[in-house]
C-alpha cells in the first residue's frame, strides 16, 4: 500500500515525448502558451523563450523541432497529464521544481497528452482547496492551496482536440513552508483512471513573501487602524479571500491593520487603496515588491469631516458576530476582538454587537450587561440583542439595547420566546433597555416611491410591522433606517409623527446580512459630551441624533434655538415663522458614480450620498421637512466643507420639523407648539388605522393560540387609539 504513496512523493521522472502531432497547430499553441505566461507576469526565462520562438518563426518543422519544443517546456511542466483512448486520465509529477510563494500564485505548464482527442475542459481539483471559513477545525491546517487552470485569453477554456499541448496551471498557497498537495486531473464524469491514478501528492516548497509591515497614522499622526484594499495588476486580492480567518472576513475585500501590523505579500505590481470609513477620504498608493525582503510602508488618513470633535459620535446598533456571510465555523461566528477590530477600522466609535438566532448559544456567552472589557476611550462596543430567528420574527425584528438580562423569562431555548413582538417589548422596558425596530422597512413597501404616501402596505415581512400597534402602548423608542429603502421606512414613521407620537430615528448597517461591505454603513450620530455607551443609546431614545451613511452631516439642528433631542418644544402663540439653523456638510466625489445613480430605490445601497447628487453638479438637496412634507430646499455644494445654514419656515399649525439629504441623511425632529393644539392628521389617522387591520390580517395566523386574546387586546387598543384621534383629526 506504500509503493503508491511513495513513488508519487519520489523525484519527478522525465516526462514522455509525444510524437503524433503535427507542427503547425503545436506550434500555433505553444505561443498562445507564452503570451499567458507573460500576461502571469511569469515568462519563461528570456533565453529559452527566445530559443522556443526561434524554432517556431521557421515556419517549418518536423519530428526533431517537436522534440526540441518539447524538451525546453517540460522543464516547467509540474504534472504529465496522459488522456488514453478510453478518455481515462491518469497524470505523473513533472521535472519543474515545485516551489510556491507564500500568500502569492505560481504558473506552472500541465503537459497534456491527448490520445483520445477530446475537446473537453481540463479540470483541475484538491481536497488542500476550499474556503478557510466554515472549515471544521480540525480540517483548517489542510486547507492551504488553491488552484485555477488559466482559460482566459489567449488561451481557451476547452482543450484542443490536438495529440499534444501545455495548458497553464496556476497555484496558490497561504503558507511558507513544506505543504504536501493533492492534485487531481479529469476531462468530466467517468474520465478517471482507475488506482486513483488521476491524482497525484507532491510535495512544494513555499518561500516566504515579503512582510510589509504597515505604519498607519490618522489624520493627527496618531496610530491608528485603517481598511487596506490590495490588488495586483491582475486585479486579484490579496490575501486571498478563500484563506482568511478572522478579523479578516472571507466575504471581504478588504483587511483591516493596525498601526504596526503587517501583511504578506510576494514580488509584484500592487495598487493599495486605504482609508477608514465614511468621514475619511479614500486614498490610493502604489507599490512594487522585487523581492522577499521586509520592508515598512507608510500610510497618512485624511478625514474630510471629525464629527466627534463636533460632540457627535457615530455609532452602528445592528452589527452581528454570526449569522448570514458569517463564520459558522470553526466557531458559531467570530469573537468581540474581531468585531471591535472592524468597529476601529471604520472608525465607529460606539458598536452594538446584537445576538440573535444564528450562533444564539454561543454568542450569547459573549453578553455582560455592560459595555465589552476591550472597548477603549475613543471606540466602545457592547453586545445586546436583536429578536431575529425567534417565534415572534414575522411580527418585526426588534431592536433591544441596553439590556441587564438577555433571557426572556420562563425560556430555555429560543422556541420557548412569545410568538408576538409587543410583550418582549414590554419585558425589555422594564428593565430600562432602549428598544425599537430594525431594518424597519420590510414589508411595508410602496408601489409609487414616495413621501407621504397613503397606499396600505402588506405588512407581510419582518421590518416595523407590529410598531402600528406597540406606538400606540408607547413601547417603540427607535425606528432603525438605512438599511431598506428609504419611503418604505420613513413612511410609516412620518404618518405616526403626524399623529403627535415621537418615535425616533436611527441609522444601521445589520451587518453582515442586509450589507456585508462593511459595519458602520448606516449609523447614528449622537450629540454627547463626551462617548459613553450608555448615554448614547438614551440619545437615541431622546432623539439627539441623526441618522445618516456617513457621507451627509445635519449638526446642531435648532429651530427658534431649541436644539433637537434638548426635551423641549418650541412653542408659538399662532401661527408664523421660526428660523431653522444647522452646519451642514457633505463628501461627493467630482465625478458621478453612475453604478449607483441609475439603480432603482429598492436596490443596494438604499441610502447613499451619490443618489442625492443634483444632475451631474457635485451638489446636494438639504430639505426643510414640515409635517412629512419638504417646504424648503436649498442646494449646497458637497465638497466637505461644513457651512452654517438658515432657513426661515412658516408654521401654520403644530407640527414636527425636522431636515433631510435624501437618501444620506436625516434628523430626527424639532417639534413646534402652536397655541397648544396638537398635531392631527385625519389622513394619517385613516392610514394608520386600516394598516392595524392589515398588519393583524397578516400576523394573527402565526401566533400561538393562547396568545391571541392579549395580541387581540393590544391589536383593539391601537383600533380606539387611531379612532380616538381620527376624530380630534384636521384636513391637511
Amino acid at each position: 500500500m506504500l509503493v503508491p504513496l511513495m513513488a508519487a512523493l519520489a523525484a519527478a521522472e522525465e516526462l514522455p515525448l509525444v510524437t503524433k502531432v503535427e507542427f503547425q497547430p503545436f506550434a500555433a499553441q505553444v505561443v498562445r502558451v507564452l503570451q499567458s505566461l507573460e500576461l502571469l507576469g511569469e515568462p519563461l526565462p528570456a533565453a529559452e523563450a527566445a530559443a522556443i520562438r526561434k524554432i517556431i518563426d521557421a515556419g517549418a518543422g518536423g519530428p526533431r523541432e517537436i522534440e526540441q519544443l518539447q524538451a525546453m517546456l517540460d522543464r516547467h511542466a509540474l504534472v504529465g497529464v496522459e488522456i488514453n483512448p478510453e478518455q481515462r486520465v491518469k497524470v505523473q509529477q513533472g521535472p519543474a521544481k515545485a516551489e510556491l510563494m507564500e500568500q502569492g500564485w505560481r504558473a506552472f505548464l500541465v503537459k497534456v497528452n491527448n490520445e483520445a482527442g477530446v475537446t473537453a475542459v481540463l479540470a483541475v481539483d484538491s481536497p488542500n482547496m476550499g474556503q478557510l471559513a466554515n472549515t471544521p477545525a480540525n480540517r483548517i491546517g489542510r486547507i492551504w492551496m488553491d488552484l485555477a487552470m488559466f482559460n482566459k485569453q489567449p488561451m481557451r477554456v476547452h482543450l484542443s482536440g490536438l495529440n499534444l499541448e501545455y495548458r497553464v496551471l496556476q497555484v496558490y498557497s497561504k503558507d511558507a513552508g513544506k505543504r504536501e498537495g493533492k492534485l487531481m486531473f479529469d476531462v468530466g464524469q467517468g474520465s478517471q483512471d482507475l488506482g486513483f491514478r488521476n491524482e497525484i501528492d507532491i510535495l512544494f516548497t513555499a518561500v516566504p513573501a515579503s512582510k510589509v509591515v504597515l505604519r498607519v497614522l490618522d489624520s493627527d499622526d496618531r496610530p491608528t487602524t485603517a481598511s487596506f484594499l490590495v490588488r495586483d495588476s491582475r486585479g486579484r486580492v490579496y490575501p486571498s479571500q478563500t484563506k482568511r480567518l478572522a478579523p479578516d472576513l472571507f466575504f471581504h475585500p478588504q483587511v483591516y491593520r493596525a498601526d504596526g501590523e503587517s501583511l504578506a505579500l510576494p514580488p509584484g505590481d500592487y495598487t493599495i487603496e486605504y482609508g477608514r470609513g465614511p468621514e475619511y477620504r479614500v486614498r490610493k498608493q502604489q507599490l512594487k515588491i522585487e523581492n522577499t525582503e521586509p520592508r515598512t510602508l507608510t500610510f497618512r488618513l485624511e478625514r474630510w469631516i471629525d464629527p466627534a470633535q463636533l460632540g457627535w459620535y457615530s455609532g452602528d446598533h445592528h452589527i452581528h458576530a454570526a449569522g448570514c456571510a458569517h463564520y459558522d465555523r470553526p466557531s458559531e461566528g467570530v469573537y468581540p476582538k474581531d468585531m471591535m477590530k472592524h468597529v476601529l477600522g471604520e472608525d465607529l466609535k460606539i458598536g452594538s454587537v446584537l445576538t440573535w438566532g444564528p450562533g444564539w448559544y454561543f454568542q450569547k456567552t459573549f453578553f455582560e450587561g455592560k459595555e465589552n472589557v476591550l472597548s477603549t476611550k475613543e471606540h466602545r462596543i457592547r453586545y445586546d440583542v436583536e429578536i431575529s430567528g425567534h417565534p415572534s420574527s414575522h411580527t418585526g425584528h426588534l431592536l433591544l439595547l441596553g439590556l441587564k438580562e438577555q433571557d426572556f423569562p420562563g425560556t430555555q431555548r429560543i422556541e420557548d420566546w412569545p410568538s408576538w413582538g409587543m410583550p418582549i417589548l414590554a419585558w425589555a422596558r422594564k428593565q430600562g433597555a432602549i428598544i425599537g425596530y430594525t431594518h424597519s422597512g420590510w414589508g411595508l413597501q410602496l408601489k409609487e416611491p414616495k413621501l407621504l404616501s397613503y397606499e396600505i402596505p402588506s405588512f407581510d415581512g419582518i421590518g416595523a410591522n407590529e410598531y402600528i400597534v406597540t406606538v400606540t402602548h408607547g413601547l417603540t423608542d427607535v425606528l432603525s433606517s438605512a438599511d431598506t429603502p428609504y419611503p418604505w421606512e420613513l413612511n410609516i414613521w412620518y404618518h405616526t409623527l403626524n399623529l403627535g407620537y415621537r418615535t425616533r430615528i436611527s441609522g444601521e448597517t445589520d451587518f453582515p446580512c442586509i450589507y456585508g461591505e462593511k459595519v458602520g454603513l448606516g449609523r447614528s450620530y449622537v450629540r454627547q459630551k463626551a462617548l459613553d455607551y450608555e448615554d448614547w443609546v438614551r440619545g437615541l431614545r431622546d432623539g439627539r441624533n441623526y441618522a445618516s451613511d456617513g457621507k451627509s452631516h445635519l449638526i446642531d439642528l435648532k429651530v427658534n434655538g431649541i436644539a433637537m433631542g434638548s426635551g423641549q418644544d418650541v412653542k408659538l402663540g399662532a401661527p408664523g415663522k421660526v428660523k431653522l439653523t444647522a452646519r451642514i456638510a457633505a463628501f461627493l466625489d467630482e465625478q458621478p458614480n453612475e453604478a449607483i445613480r441609475k439603480l432603482r430605490v429598492d436596490q443596494k445601497p438604499y441610502w447613499d450620498v451619490e443618489r442625492s447628487r443634483v444632475g451631474n453638479s457635485r451638489k446636494v438637496p438639504v430639505e426643510v421637512v414640515v409635517n412629512g412634507v419638504a417646504v424648503a430646499r436649498r442646494e449646497i455644494e458637497a465638497n466637505g466643507e461644513l457651512r452654517d445654514e438658515k432657513f426661515d419656515v412658516q408654521i401654520d399649525r403644530s407640527a414636527w420639523v425636522a431636515l433631510r439629504i435624501l437618501p444620506s441623511s436625516h434628523t430626527n425632529p424639532v417639534w413646534v407648539d402652536v397655541a397648544g393644539k396638537p398635531i392631527r392628521s385625519r389622513k394619517s389617522a385613516e392610514w394608520a388605522l386600516a394598516s392595524v387591520e392589515q398588519c393583524w390580517r397578516q400576523k394573527l395566523g402565526r401566533v400561538r393560540l393562547e396568545e391571541q386574546g392579549e395580541m387581540k387586546r393590544a391589536y383593539d387598543h391601537a383600533r380606539a387609539e387611531y379612532k380616538r384621534l381620527l376624530g380630534e383629526g384636521e384636513d391637511w
